[in-house]
């Protein structure tokens, strides 16, 4: 019989959402209430989300995992004929290391499937209540973080992307704010606003506004070290003002209205 047929089991990649319990979606719930068991991402994801499992469930805290106790756990799981959920934070698709764990799974002829979540960048949008792709301001949005210890390839240097003066959300990063700066003046004023979310969506969020030329100060008193979203660009103050959306404009049309003439 082929290793294929012997697995009876499915693994299912959940993301939690950024921290708050209630942002992670009913299809990524509904998964964590019927798992046999569950590999989440440590002190990232909020714990208040295991209480959605079955009393009893197996529990792994992969933040004392390599990959390689990480696969072995859902080959084995998964050959019981068990579903996993494989828990991490924010939405999967963002420095998740998912795509080390697809190979090993395919290679196994191991089914699984991704459920999204909400990513720690439109959290923080959301916690400053702004808008990255305002008309005349910006229409791009990028997400990057800063070389560290994971390398960044040369051509998506900070310092380059910068140059486009497009919004930005710069993850995993804070831990250098001054670096980041220095990069950032590369292409944006030293007076380009910019935001600092920590933990967004938890009950200790916290929020610091400034420019390029203040930031840097406030986040070193503030002591953030970790866990934190950066936010760049005029989207966070549009100091000439914006462009009105055409789309609920009423001498605009299109095809659910027929604008009007001024």
């Amino acid at each position: 019989m082929s290793q294929k047929a012997t697995i009876n089991g499915e693994v299912i990649f959940v993301g939690a959402g950024p921290g708050d319990p209630e942002l992670i979606t009913v299809k990524g719930s509904r998964a964590l209430e019927r798992a046999d068991r569950v590999i989440y991402a440590g002190s990232l994801v909020n714990p208040e989300l295991l209480r959605i499992c079955r009393p009893g469930t197996p529990i792994h805290d992969s933040a004392h995992l390599t990959l390689e106790e990480v696969v072995t756990l859902m080959d084995e799981g998964t050959k019981n004929g068990e579903t996993i959920v494989r828990l991490h934070t924010g939405d999967p698709s963002m420095y998740g290391a998912i795509k080390e764990q697809f190979d090993y799974l395919d290679k196994q002829n191991i089914p699984y499937s991704v459920i999204p979540g909400v990513s720690s960048v439109f959290s923080a949008a959301a916690a400053v209540r702004r808008e990255f792709t305002l008309p005349e301001i910006s229409q791009t949005l990028i997400l990057t973080r800063l070389a560290g210890r994971t390398p960044v390839p040369e051509k998506e240097a900070l310092a380059k992307l910068a140059k486009h003066q497009a919004s930005m959300a710069i993850f995993l990063s804070v831990q250098d704010i001054g670096s980041v700066v220095k990069e950032l003046l590369e292409g944006y004023p030293a007076s380009t606003p910019i935001a600092v979310i920590a933990k967004a969506s938890w009950p200790d969020e916290e929020i610091l506004l400034g420019t390029l030329e203040t930031i840097e100060e406030k986040v070193k008193a503030a002591g953030i070290r970790k866990q934190a979203q950066i936010l760049v660009g005029d989207f966070l103050d549009p100091a000439n003002g914006y462009a009105r959306s055409k789309l609920y404009d009423p001498t605009f049309t299109h095809e659910y209205r027929q604008g009007t003439a001024t």
